[in-house]
């Protein structure tokens, strides 16, 4: 890993530049294609998004990767609401990727989240990827969905100790992270061409993201 690589905030001269990366990290890995490019474009200018925890890490004087936070939030049964936190995209360069400097740029954001006095992040992933980040099942939260169901792939990290204190709740996610197909495809067509293709981690992503915690 470059011990010289930075991070710092997105900026508008970023933007581009981000969108593409996140188009290649992201290309034919979880169907053919991705929308997570059209995903960032859009979350920008959303009430949920967080430019505050929007950032890029830098190394051989390039951007290589970069995470974006929206607002998300828990309701209990008694209809309390708790203001959290989720993440993504999150991506690095697949040339650059398994080097660290996805951690690196997890760290330095759970660190500023937490400086924001939120102290819960809810996300969707491969747990492989999330575990040793100090994320959990969210089944030990007792966080679920809205059908009751505690998917294998939704997470939860505290970023303050006992922040969660056992009681069901049910997450919700910004409107922002339902997107248009037909509008990401058109959004898509405007770019260079990249070749559609199936890969083994789409039918990985099918199985974690249909898969449920009993």
């Amino acid at each position: 890993m470059n011990k010289n690589a930075g991070i710092r905030n997105e900026e508008e001269k970023d933007y581009e530049r981000v969108e593409e990366i996140t188009r290649k990290a992201f290309w034919n890995l979880y169907i053919p294609g991705c929308t997570e490019h059209y995903m960032v474009h859009i979350m920008r200018s959303h009430k949920d998004f967080l430019p505050e925890l929007d950032f890029v890490i830098e190394a051989d004087n390039q951007i290589i990767g970069n995470i974006m936070y929206t607002k998300a939030k828990l309701v209990d049964e008694s209809g309390e609401e708790k203001e959290i936190l989720t993440f993504g995209p999150v991506c690095i360069m697949p040339e650059y990727q398994r080097m660290g400097y996805g951690k690196m740029l997890m760290a330095h954001s759970f660190e500023k989240a937490a400086a924001l006095n939120y102290d819960v992040i809810v996300i969707f992933g491969n747990p492989k990827n999330y575990v040793s980040r100090g994320f959990k099942s969210c089944k030990k939260y007792n966080i679920c969905l809205e059908n009751g169901v505690f998917p294998s792939a939704m997470m939860v990290k505290e970023l303050k100790p006992n922040a969660l204190d056992g009681r069901k709740w049910v997450y919700y996610d910004s409107p922002v992270m339902k997107i248009d197909e037909q509008e990401a495809e058109r959004f898509d067509e405007r770019l260079e061409k990249m070749e559609k293709a199936f890969q083994p981690s789409q039918e990985e992503f099918y199985i974690h993201s249909h898969s449920v915690i009993q």
